[in-house]
């Protein structure tokens, strides 16, 4: 086994490594997120209200638009066992209901040490508009049989 294996449970990602992941988001999403949160802003509920902001109508709770980036790290890359540590993520733009976003995540670094990796994040809508872009860390478990 190599060094990077022993750290690495599936082998070290490269520095350059992309991956990407696309969700249409419904307007159920909205009442999900707020069963598990508690969230209940107006900007999610109340056209009215939602209207007369620069959104000019209702959007997904943030959480919403920032969690297909957790299905791209923990599915695809790093992969499986992968968590966020941290991430420093711009809001740029308001997601609706309706709308697809992508989730991509390039990797700009890659601890040997340990299974950390550093990563450029991004979501974008459908129409191209980029509605979340920053940095991530995140730390990669075994999760593999022979590690339990």
């Amino acid at each position: 086994m190599s060094e990077d294996e022993t750290v690495w449970p599936s082998g070290a990602p490269q520095v350059g490594d992309r991956a990407e992941r696309s969700r249409e988001i419904r307007a159920e999403y909205i009442d999900y997120f707020t069963e598990i949160t508690g969230d209940t802003n107006p900007l999610h509920y109340d056209e009215v209200a939602a209207e007369a902001t620069p959104f000019g109508g209702i959007v997904v709770q943030g959480g919403v638009t920032s969690g297909i980036l957790n299905a791209v790290v923990a599915e695809d890359l790093p992969g499986p066992g992968t968590v966020f540590m941290s991430v420093d993520w711009d809001f740029t733009a308001p997601v609706r209901p309706g709308d697809t976003i992508t989730g991509v995540v390039e990797v700009t670094a890659v601890r040997e040490d340990k299974p950390i990796t550093e990563l450029r994040t991004r979501v974008t809508r459908d129409d191209g508009t980029e509605v979340l872009s920053g940095t991530a860390v995140c730390y990669t478990f075994d999760v593999s049989a022979s590690a339990r």
